[in-house]
């Protein structure tokens, strides 16, 4: 077995892949669990990630992941 990589930063592409989700995903993800607005995500200059962040992030893509999906109701007039 390959010895396991550690890296002590992570880009938002290397934790999007760590995490098996779209940077997409992830940046929405930040944006509903991390950031209270959109303009707070313009003072973070560079997106960079720490092992224990990917943790975090992983527990809740896991938690997205374990919801059923929400059913749509249509309304008939």
């Amino acid at each position: 077995m390959p010895p396991t990589r550690t890296k002590s930063q992570y880009t938002e592409t290397e934790a999007a892949e760590e995490l098996g989700i779209s940077t997409t995903q992830l940046r929405t993800m930040i944006r509903s669990h991390v950031v209270e607005r959109d303009e707070d995500l313009t003072n973070v200059p560079v997106h960079t990630f720490q092992a224990s962040d990917l943790v975090i992030l992983r527990l809740l893509t896991n938690m997205q992941r374990s919801q059923p999906p929400q059913e749509t109701v249509s309304q008939v007039s």
